[in-house]
């Protein structure tokens, strides 16, 4: 028996291999939604994994849910919007992502700008992985974990303590600055979220 082909003569076929496609797209989940278990020991790289892992946690509850009127808000008239804040974070997840194993951060001309719901993926899934870079990584190991910013054939190169002070600290300082701006806004984050346990609380 042939298999049907999905073709523009079989627009049944067709519909139902994209809503099939579609409804997968949508399962697969982001990470943090729960904070991962913690590494065996508290080598290094376990210890570095462990905040990008509290940062991500953080991170997608500050961001769950928000709305159009959440993203526009800005405390100020000078300060900076609710999705400004996010493409700054989204900017420096690249970041974190590039320092665990040194590579280079070329800054972009016109940077493309992300609808929320992608800019939000793409921030969770940097964080993981780059989490997941730096499971294991013994202290010898950081000495190939730089932030390394390049411009042209000019480098400039830092050991990764400047990311722990720096582009990491300043991320879990803005996902605080989401969740209050959301709260002003009239949407708090959910009651629930333990980010001491890293889940949610039962009801």
């Amino acid at each position: 028996m042939r298999t049907p082909v999905a073709t523009a003569k079989n627009p049944i076929l067709v519909f139902f291999l994209f809503l099939s496609l579609s409804m997968s797209a949508q399962e697969t989940p982001l990470p943090y939604y729960e904070i991962p278990e913690y590494p065996e020991d508290f080598g290094p790289g376990n210890i570095v994994s462990r905040m990008i892992d509290g940062l991500g946690f953080r991170y997608y509850w500050a961001t769950e849910g928000l709305t159009q009127k959440d993203l526009e808000y800005k405390p100020s008239e000078s300060g900076r919007a609710c999705i400004e804040t996010l493409r700054h974070v989204h900017s420096m997840s690249k970041t974190i992502l590039n320092a665990a194993d040194g590579t280079p951060n070329i800054r972009q001309e016109n940077p493309p700008e992300y609808a929320f719901a992608e800019l939000r993926k793409q921030t969770l899934e940097n964080f993981k992985a780059a989490s997941t870079k730096m499971l294991g990584k013994q202290a010898a190991d950081f000495e190939n974990a730089e932030v390394i910013f390049q411009n042209g054939e000019r480098q400039s190169k830092y050991p990764y303590w400047n990311l722990i002070n720096g582009m990491l600290s300043d991320c879990i300082y803005h996902a605080g600055q989401i969740t209050l701006m959301r709260r002003a806004s009239g949407n708090p984050i959910n009651p629930n979220v333990s980010v001491f346990n890293g889940r949610l609380r039962n009801n």
